[in-house]
């Protein structure tokens, strides 16, 4: 399953995937050494949002880990790695907004944010199913050809459900983070350098999931191309 095509796919894109990530943590290290004018922490910052927001119902807890912030849907809570959650600065200010972002869209009925949510299970199969075919296709590569050709159509539809997972979460993070720059600005948390930072931030923070949506649909038309070759040459 994983041939020398989708091996030199997967390695360019993690390649890039890597860059970024190391980009985006350097930017976290730089603004967090730059201190928040306002002197809220991480945590201030996600509770006055959701309070200016009118959203009462969502918790604000601590997790252990680096860049480890998100929100959680299910259970209501903004959970913040303990250096955004601790610090007086402006990369935390930036996650923490962008974290509360994800709970204004909760609270609002965001549109992308419900898609993305509901195809968290079929993400979650297509994912098992995909390990599964992926020794079941070394195994009948050879002495069963047409059964590999079946298989490769299932992988491709699971690659689908991933890849469609992958575009729909770009839109949920960009407007996470345009609604967190838009709050720090009419609260007046950061001041206009501190902005230009924090904006700054989220947008190599959102890089991340480009790179990864990027690197879903080479990977779905690879195996599309591959597909349609082996008809062809049936």
């Amino acid at each position: 399953m994983f041939d020398l095509g989708y091996l030199i796919i997967a390695g360019i894109f993690m390649l890039i995937g890597l860059l970024v990530s190391s980009r985006l943590k350097a930017k976290f290290q730089q603004y967090s050494a730059e201190p928040l004018s306002s002197g809220l922490s991480g945590k201030e910052v996600a509770e006055k949002m959701l309070r200016d927001n009118g959203i009462y119902d969502v918790r604000v807890t601590s997790v252990d880990g680096t860049l480890t912030d998100h929100y959680n849907p299910a259970d209501k809570t903004v959970n913040l790695s303990r250096e955004v959650y601790h610090g007086r600065h402006v990369a935390a200010a930036a996650v923490s907004a962008h974290e509360c972002g994800h709970a204004v869209q909760h609270a609002t009925a965001y549109s992308w944010l419900a898609m993305r949510s509901k195809l968290v299970p079929a993400v979650q199969i297509s994912s098992t199913i995909m390990n599964f075919l992926t020794f079941g296709m070394a195994i009948v590569a050879f002495s069963m050809p047409k059964l590999t050709n079946t298989m490769l159509l299932v992988f491709i539809a699971c690659q689908a459900a991933i890849t469609l997972f992958s575009l729909i979460t770009l839109p949920v993070e960009i407007d996470a983070s345009r609604r967190a720059l838009a709050w720090l600005n009419n609260a007046r948390l950061t001041r206009s350098e501190e902005h230009e930072d924090a904006k700054d931030a989220l947008q190599w923070a959102a890089y991340t999931y480009i790179v990864s949506a990027l690197g879903s649909v080479a990977t779905l038309l690879y195996y599309i191309w591959r597909f349609t070759g082996n008809n062809r040459e049936d």
